[in-house]
């Protein structure tokens, strides 16, 4: 069948999950979409693997066991190292072995190996392994912390370890937050269903019809990237950026579509990222729930050690209170982001792409803000205005772009040799003597790419002041049916697919 969710055998399993779904007892659906996430699991690639998240669940379950059933704190701490040490350490296992052998050998090669002194292991990695770990990690934390109730049911926990739609890419969930809706009786709603599968055709058109064509651009231009410079690799980056965008939050919209359809909400993961104005708001609205995770299970833990409260105190007492502690922060957020880049792959350019170079753009505009307020001040200009927005949406998409030249490329000095080559040559002249459209889309289909953008800024724009389809819901039946029959007809008519063809894998879906 393959995991991917615009395959057609994909949706056909999924049709018939969803009319079972409502025709068993309500007190049994819970199971049913257990066997569901479990049948989907086996037949999504190597069945052997779903070895790796039921042990995983097991093993949480154990935890969850011996620090609810204990008041020995020493006990509780036993319990919950005992778990972060195998969940955590099959995920680098499985993950990041790759990443050291790769490191050793790089600085091998510095002092003139003439061949790699490490050989890579191949291991095959279960799907999902990022999502579901962080998933029922944090959970177990909660529990240690006391701010979940344990579940003591090893069915239910492996139902919220395993749920099919979210194993995929996510979203992250918590327990406290979403855990016991997949255990409750969902009653059949002709809104949420028609809501969710409104959703759902949404999430195809970004992946099918704008995140593919995007694809097309960017391969031709990364895959060859010695072969282009100037400003055929700034183009193919912000088509990258489209890209990469459409197909995660078009992803997420069939997991959060196809999850309502079965009466359960998940937590959002993106909110129109490319409208921020600076870095922490893009991490703010996107992959929300890694971010949310990253905070609560690592930043603020580390501010709370004693290595950190020490540090801190230090910190004041050389460079004073405000200081002193921006600059503890800035330590503990280093750390994080490092977390967050070894995070996305064991690779050096995901470190820098998706961890670092976030860090450094955080840590510079905290330090140069007095100064550009100063600037702005001096040159009378209202930061309030609109176009100081657009300037700084417009910065901010930039920033981010550069940190998707590391994500892309295919190691971190192709990356650099990317971002000399786009700086050191002036050819704007591609754009308007057809250049463009030898990259992979001609001009017809080029066209249709950025209407297809058009229509998801417009969109996008619209979500700004609420729902949008709850406005639509609120037009007359056959607008209604005008609107998402429209959506649905230039999803089917434009979309890539077809025999012999699957969607692109959903990016994210390796992390």
């Amino acid at each position: 069948m393959g995991a991917t969710f615009t395959s057609f055998y994909f949706l056909c399993f999924y049709t018939a999950i969803l009319l079972i779904y409502y025709l068993i007892p309500k007190k049994t659906q819970w199971i049913f979409l257990l066997l569901s996430s479990i049948l989907y699991y086996l037949l999504s690639g190597n069945g052997i693997l779903i070895l790796y998240p039921l042990l995983a669940c097991l093993i949480a379950y154990g935890g969850i066991r011996l620090i609810s059933g204990t008041e020995s704190v020493g006990r509780k701490r036993i319990a919950l190292f005992s778990v972060i040490l195998f969940l955590v350490g099959a995920l680098f296992i499985l993950k990041y072995v790759n990443f050291g052998i790769h490191t050793v050998n790089g600085v091998a090669g510095l002092f003139g190996a003439g061949r790699e002194v490490l050989t890579g292991f191949k291991f095959l990695v279960p799907l999902g392994i990022s999502f579901y770990t962080f998933s029922i990690l944090g959970y177990v934390i909660d529990v240690y912390n006391g701010i979940a109730m344990p579940q003591r049911n090893l069915l239910k926990l492996t139902l919220y370890g395993m749920y099919f739609p979210s194993i995929l890419s996510g979203p992250i969930l918590r327990y406290r937050e979403d855990g016991e809706q997949f255990f409750a009786p969902h009653p059949f709603s002709y809104k949420e269903v028609t809501f969710g599968l409104q959703r759902m055709i949404w999430g195809f058109f970004k992946t099918i019809v704008i995140s593919e064509r995007m694809r097309l651009i960017v391969d031709t231009v990364y895959g060859n990237y010695t072969d282009y410079a100037g400003a055929y690799i700034w183009l193919a980056t912000v088509c990258y950026a489209f890209q990469l965008y459409t197909n995660f939050s078009g992803c997420m919209d069939i997991v959060l579509g196809m999850s309502q359809t079965f009466g359960l909400k998940l937590p959002e993961n993106f909110d129109t990222p490319f409208l921020s104005q600076n870095i922490s708001e893009y991490w703010r609205r996107w992959h929300i729930t890694l971010g949310v995770w990253m905070k609560e299970y690592v930043f603020y833990p580390l501010l709370r050690t004693e290595t950190f409260s020490r540090l801190s105190k230090r910190m004041r007492e050389k460079f004073g209170k405000k200081r002193g502690k921006q600059l503890t922060t800035f330590i503990a957020m280093f750390v994080l982001w490092f977390t967050v880049g070894i995070w996305h792959g064991g690779n050096w350019k995901y470190v820098i792409g998706s961890g670092l170079l976030h860090w450094l753009y955080i840590v510079s505009g905290e330090l140069l803000s007095p100064f550009f307020d100063k600037c702005m001040k001096r040159l009378s200009i209202d930061p309030k205005k609109g176009w100081v927005d657009a300037f700084r949406v417009l910065r901010t998409f930039f920033l981010v772009n550069i940190g998707f030249v590391f994500f892309r490329a295919d190691s971190t000095k192709d990356a650099f040799y990317m971002i000399k080559g786009a700086v050191s040559v002036w050819n704007p002249g591609i754009f308007f003597d057809g250049s463009i459209f030898g990259l992979g889309l001609d001009f017809i289909e080029f066209t249709i790419g950025i209407v297809s953008l058009l229509l998801l800024l417009m969109v996008s724009l619209l979500q700004q002041k609420g729902s949008v389809r709850e406005r639509i819901a609120g037009k007359r039946l056959p607008v209604r049916w005008v609107i998402w029959y429209a959506l649905l007809f230039y999803t089917i008519l434009l979309g890539y697919y077809g025999p012999g063809y699957s969607a692109a894998e959903f990016i994210y879906q390796g992390f």
